[in-house]
């Protein structure tokens, strides 16, 4: 049985929770014919993310540019899906516990009014 790649996993897994207009660039960018566009942008988004400490850019241009260079460079496919999907699967969990601390602060704050 072969195991799917993670970096697509990843990218649909990116696609699923983006918003209408995100997932069509998204999907552009995913194509054979965006290579032109994916590398420069993504050497560009990881020289960016250097110059962390200018407004604009920040240390999130890393994992983008990661993920734009990997779609070509066949042996970060597999290092930066993973990781993804790891960052992503905790985002999800990070998530889950603050709507779950939410709820319960607000439960408490409504039984000790009553």
């Amino acid at each position: 049985m072969s195991r799917a790649d993670p970096l697509d996993q990843a990218f649909d897994e990116i696609e699923r929770h983006a918003p209408p207009r995100l997932r069509r660039v998204i999907s552009k960018m995913r194509q054979p014919q965006a290579r032109w566009i994916r590398l420069p942008l993504g050497v560009l988004c990881i020289l960016g993310s250097f110059l962390w400490f200018l407004p604009v850019l920040g240390l999130w241009f890393l994992p983008l540019g990661l993920l734009l260079v990997a779609q070509d460079v066949r042996f970060l496919r597999r290092p930066v899906g993973n990781m993804t999907l790891y960052l992503l699967a905790r985002w999800e969990q990070l998530r889950n516990w603050w709507k779950r601390r939410r709820s319960n602060a607000e439960a408490k704050k409504r039984s000790e009014t009553a």
